[in-house]
């Protein structure tokens, strides 16, 4: 939903104003811009300034989910207006053109970041085949010290299954 059907405010860095703290829009595509921002906010937080709001403003280009449908929502000419500005390419240019970063650097980049998102993926499955052998595995890594109600829940859960081993089993 457009943030103009959320709020009347033209800004959600507006917004900040209401709670007492200052805000920032910046071009959430523009990596140094992002920067900027965020470097002000800390320097403001860590001299005891207080926190402060940041509005990046961006553009989703995948869909939601599966389920959705963007074409109901926006056009194909919004979509390409967008992926113009997309903030990595947007900024691979500017250090190209400074000097800073060559095509092969990138592809070097790129081969690097999908051989991390291979390894971690696999490193995934196999987590996930082990916990799928321990069901109650679901109840753990989420607390310190698992709260009573999620407790009795587990115990509940690892009974059921019991329960179901010994009729199927």
């Amino acid at each position: 939903m457009p943030r103009s059907r959320q709020s009347r405010s033209k800004t959600l860095a507006q917004k900040a104003l209401a709670y007492g703290v200052p805000g920032i829009q910046v071009d959430g595509n523009d990596m140094l811009a992002t920067y900027a921002a965020a470097q002000e906010a800390i320097d403001r937080a860590r001299s005891g300034g207080g926190p402060t709001m940041i509005e990046n403003v961006t553009y989703r280009l995948e869909v939601h989910s599966t389920s959705d449908d963007p074409k109901r929502y926006r056009s194909d000419e919004e979509v390409q207006q967008w992926q113009k500005r997309d903030p990595l390419p947007r900024f691979q240019n500017y250090l190209a053109g400074k000097g800073l970063l060559s095509d092969e650097q990138i592809q070097a980049l790129e081969q690097e970041i999908q051989n991390e998102i291979k390894e971690a993926l696999e490193r995934t499955e196999e987590q996930m085949k082990k916990l799928s052998a321990e069901p109650t595995a679901i109840f753990e890594h989420t607390y310190a010290e698992l709260p009573p109600y999620l407790e009795a829940q587990k115990d509940t859960f690892a009974r059921e299954l019991a329960q179901g081993e010994e009729t199927h089993g």
